[in-house]
């Protein structure tokens, strides 16, 4: 088996327009894909998505940001009933995902003109990468990398 990417990380919102605009406007990510809940009106097969689609037709069903060429980030608008975003830390499961750049400070001072503020400072991880921390409208964690030589994703590391 051979992968050649992560194609994307996926979100459900309550908050889908203050999300869209972060991760469009903010952060700078084009939407590659829009999904309206009409696209599941003939879609029998898939009775809670076809009902979604009587009942508003023209509603945004979900979205892809593209970071780079195939590779995304989804969103969902939550749904009535949805329970909500747990703290980290709290559960197993999802924890951050993680935006790779050439130049983090460069980037760091970029998102600060678009308005979205740091949860840490620039630092270099115990695996010799630059890492600085960030969360979305939702809480959702990520991390803003830059590899350095000496970066074990780069060199390897089994400790």
């Amino acid at each position: 088996m051979l992968f050649t990417s992560i194609m994307h990380v996926s979100f459900y919102t309550e908050h889908f327009d203050e999300m869209a605009d972060f991760y469009q406007n903010r952060l700078g990510l084009p939407i590659k894909v829009l999904v309206r809940s009409k696209e599941y009106l003939d879609r029998p097969d898939r009775p809670a998505m076809q009902k979604l689609a009587q009942k508003n037709p023209e509603g945004i069903f979900y979205v892809y940001f593209e970071i780079v060429p195939g590779q995304f980030i989804e969103l969902f608008p939550a749904t009535a009933g949805q329970k909500p975003h747990r703290e980290w830390n709290e559960d197993c499961g999802y924890s951050h995902f993680a935006l790779l750049t050439d130049d983090i400070f460069m980037t760091a001072e970029e998102f600060a003109s678009r308005g979205v503020k740091p949860d840490t400072a620039i630092s270099k991880g115990s695996s010799g990468t630059y890492q600085q921390w960030y969360h979305d409208p939702d809480g959702n964690r990520f991390e803003l990398m830059q590899y350095t030589e000496d970066s074990y994703q780069v060199i390897g590391h089994i400790g």
